[in-house]
């Protein structure tokens, strides 16, 4: 069993991961905004853990990941405007990753984004600054000592998840379940011996700890 520190844990992927942690018996603290979200957050297996990314300090918030095994930062603006995208999606994860390393936290998961995302689509300048956004706080990460993992999704949607996946350092592009996304999330927290590397994710044939497995011994 480890302990889970998920920073956006009452975003879509978050809840999945929250829910999916706690049916294996993980410890998951999850730090929301909203005074609502933790008890549904608490209903879903997790001990909520209030504040907002935007407004606290790096001290409290590494007080708040004080004992946890793994940082898990799938925090994002959701198309808020540029603004709350550089707040939260840049500035956040900078903090996160800084309050980690300050409570001793080695293992960093960052949900960021595929590269082809919008690709030969007009996505206007707020989606140009988001994935400009998404690359810093990467570059962010994988400059740090930490046993990081940066995993790309590709297009997310809603659809049940299947289980299965395709997972490498450079895939095609596609879609991928929400469910999938947190299911990959969770056999990383599981093998910690896939560290320090970045991973794109979508639909596949692969059984999704057998596709993490696999990039552990590649």
């Amino acid at each position: 069993m480890s302990s889970v520190f998920i920073v956006g844990a009452a975003g879509k992927v978050g809840r999945h991961l929250v829910k999916q942690l706690a049916d294996r018996a993980h410890r998951v603290l999850a730090l929301h905004r909203r005074a609502g979200q933790g008890d549904e957050l608490s209903a879903l297996g997790a001990t909520p853990v209030s504040g907002d990314l935007t407004a606290i300090d790096v001290d409290t918030l590494a007080g708040s990941m004080a004992g946890s095994d793994v940082v898990v930062f799938t925090a994002g603006a959701g198309g808020a405007g540029v603004e709350v995208t550089n707040a939260i999606d840049g500035r956040g994860l900078a903090l996160a990753v800084d309050a980690a390393k300050q409570a001793g936290v080695r293992r960093f998961l960052l949900v960021s984004a595929f590269p082809e995302a919008g690709r030969n689509k007009a996505m206007g300048e707020g989606f140009e600054n988001y994935m400009t956004v998404k690359k810093r706080a990467d570059v962010y990460l994988a400059a740090t000592d930490l046993d990081w993992v940066i995993l790309r999704p590709g297009t997310l949607k809603d659809a049940a998840g299947t289980g299965r996946v395709a997972a490498g350092p450079a895939i095609a592009y596609g879609d991928i379940p929400r469910a999938d996304v947190a299911a990959t999330l969770v056999a990383l927290v599981e093998q910690p011996e896939v560290r320090r590397t970045i991973i794109e994710l979508t639909e596949g044939d692969q059984p999704v700890h057998d596709a993490i497995a696999a990039l552990a011994h590649a």
